[in-house]
């Protein structure tokens, strides 16, 4: 088997890349790394092993990120610095300047078991993980807002071409404000093949309508836990088709998953997850999906 591979969002989650918080998120400023009121570092550590429990019963072999205490409070969201594809990692470069040191995080972890980097964003392109979405596994989605530029999305299109893959972009809106974080993936999750979950009145309109053309079945998640989650009801982690993995406290938004025949589990995540605007996708870089 491979170790790596992933074009696709539903498929069985094999082998992640992860980092368990440690001394970085302990003392971070929640002011400058935009947390919420209810970040409390040392619930938010207990509550990430409770996820990693949950990654681990799947069965994927997780390859860890040290926290040495780099300062790195939202490595911890490793989904963000990198892509994978079939053919090797892309090494993306972020939106937010505080997190600017991590693709060179994931350079290292790829090349510590052999996985090739098949490019770089270089600036003054960006592209953030959690802006695109793999559609089918030639054509990748991506989102253009705060966090990934034109700039980014050309150079992303230019190194996936080679490897058949189609890259289109979507406009996001400013949602709640330039120093938040509203990614693609902010507004759907794919949950088996051409399922996902979304909150439509967010999605780019010609994203949506791609999406209804290829056939997909679209789950309008409540819009009331939307709001109250800032938008983390809708952040939902497949391990494999229709079972996924979601942050607690949002009972409507599992039972219209689960009347659309997916399991579900879920974990605490208020300090976690809530207040550090990260869900569980955006706790795991898939690497290898098959």
């Amino acid at each position: 088997m491979n170790a790596y591979g992933s074009q696709a969002m539903s498929a069985p989650l094999l082998r992640v890349l992860m980092r368990k918080p440690g001394n970085s998120l302990r003392e971070a400023n929640a002011d400058d790394w935009h947390y919420g009121p209810g970040f409390d570092a040392h619930k938010a550590i207990d509550q990430h092993a409770g996820f990693v429990a949950l990654v681990e019963k799947s069965g994927a072999e997780i390859l860890w990120l040290e926290d040495d205490g780099d300062g790195l409070a939202d490595a911890m969201f490793t989904h963000d610095p990198s892509l994978m594809t079939d053919h090797g990692a892309v090494l993306l470069r972020m939106g937010k300047p505080l997190r600017s040191a991590e693709p060179d995080l994931h350079e290292k972890a790829y090349a510590s078991v052999g996985i090739p980097v098949l490019g770089r964003i270089e600036a003054p392109g960006t592209v953030e993980g959690g802006d695109c979405v793999w559609v089918d596994q030639h054509t990748l989605a991506v989102g253009r807002g705060v966090r990934t530029n034109q700039a980014g999305i050309e150079q992303l299109a230019d190194i996936l071409k080679p490897i058949g893959v189609t890259v289109h972009g979507f406009d996001l809106p400013l949602w709640q404000g330039a120093d938040a974080c509203l990614h693609l993936m902010s507004v759907i999750s794919p949950l088996a093949d051409k399922l996902a979950l979304v909150h439509a009145p967010l999605m780019p309109a010609a994203f949506y309508m791609m999406l209804k053309e290829r056939d997909y079945t679209l789950i309008h998640a409540p819009e009331q836990e939307f709001a109250a989650s800032n938008g983390l009801n809708l952040n939902v982690l497949p391990v494999a088709h229709g079972h996924v993995i979601m942050v607690d406290g949002f009972p409507v938004t599992r039972e219209v998953m689960e009347a659309h025949g997916c399991t579900v589990e879920t974990f605490e995540a208020d300090a976690l997850c809530i207040a550090c605007e990260g869900g569980p996708t955006c706790l795991t870089r898939p690497m290898l999906r098959r």
